[in-house]
């Protein structure tokens, strides 16, 4: 498995993150075994969300964890908070930050969350009270690293000027169909394409410059959770070149994908969301995969796009 180091955050992390938002749906022992599975496959990130399964994925992860044999200091765990959708409303006030980081560790039954993320923009934020939140959180050593989830550049300036800790991580849609977060800085100043339209003011090169790792979420999907793109008949010239890479590199088509958005150099790590073991052994091969410039190119051509 490859690994990254973050700037600020965590050392020795996996490129490949598995995403716990379905883990409800398996029995505590189905689930220690998708760990441990993962683990065997050098997966050492776990992505919570505190609004997964209303604290049910949280739950059963905790259940699960001790049942893997797996060392709490060996591996990352993650949550999000702030999605309130009972309450049809998004929330990162002091006071639910804090509340729900502390919910996160009764269900994940840990003393410390490696990096909690604030999910999707509260448009009431008020900057003063998440810096006092994380504050209280890192002096209280419940969490180590903070970030934010599908946050713009205007926004984690704002956060910046209060907050004190270092913003690691942003979470942000990226896949050979959703690759809006990079199309503009091909398509600049070009009326043929609504392509061209700067969706997010730079988010991308913003992260770069920032020391902001993108940790890509739906990395295998299409639109808005419509499904995977691999061997999706909707699809057919990218899945011929996916499959004539898989078949070049001896991986399957999944890996190839997964490969394409590890190749970028903004060195992201990619969300797999499967709660299936062998799947995760198709995605995780993406790390034999050594993409050459001209194939990622090959790939985001074939996804649709066209040299301007």
């Amino acid at each position: 498995m490859k690994t990254i180091n973050v700037v600020s955050g965590p050392q020795n992390a996996s490129a490949v993150i598995l995403g716990c938002m379905r883990m409800p749906a398996l029995s505590v022992e189905k689930a220690a075994e998708m760990i441990r599975a993962a683990a065997e496959e050098g997966v050492n990130f776990f992505d919570h969300a505190t609004c997964y399964g209303d604290g049910d994925a949280e739950t059963r992860f905790g259940d699960a964890f001790p049942l893997t044999g797996l060392k709490r200091e060996d591996v990352y765990i993650q949550s999000k908070c702030g999605l309130h959708f009972d309450r049809k409303e998004f929330d990162w006030s002091k006071k639910d930050i804090l509340e729900s980081a502390e919910a996160s560790l009764r269900r994940l039954k840990t003393d410390y969350l490696d990096v909690l993320l604030l999910h999707r923009p509260d448009l009431l934020f008020d900057p003063e009270e998440v810096a006092e939140a994380f504050d209280e959180l890192e002096k209280s050593g419940k969490v180590k690293y903070f970030g934010v989830s599908n946050v713009n550049p205007g926004q984690l300036e704002l956060l910046k000027k209060y907050v004190k800790q270092p913003l690691v991580f942003n979470q942000l849609q990226f896949s050979l169909d959703q690759t809006q977060l990079i199309d503009n800085g091909l398509y600049v100043n070009n009326l043929t394409t609504d392509r061209s339209t700067n969706r997010d003011n730079g988010l991308l090169d913003y992260c770069r410059l920032h020391d902001i790792t993108v940790q890509a979420w739906s990395p295998l999907q299409f639109g808005m959770f419509k499904g995977c793109f691999v061997d999706h008949p909707d699809f057919p010239e990218l899945n011929r070149v996916l499959g004539e890479l898989g078949e070049q590199y001896g991986v399957p088509k999944t890996a190839v994908a997964i490969a394409w958005i590890l190749r970028h150099p903004a060195k992201m790590q990619a969300i797999a969301g499967t709660m299936n073991p062998a799947h995760l052994k198709d995605i995780c091969a993406a790390s034999k995969v050594e993409m050459s410039h001209n194939e990622w190119w090959r790939l985001y051509l074939a996804s649709g796009k066209f040299l301007p």
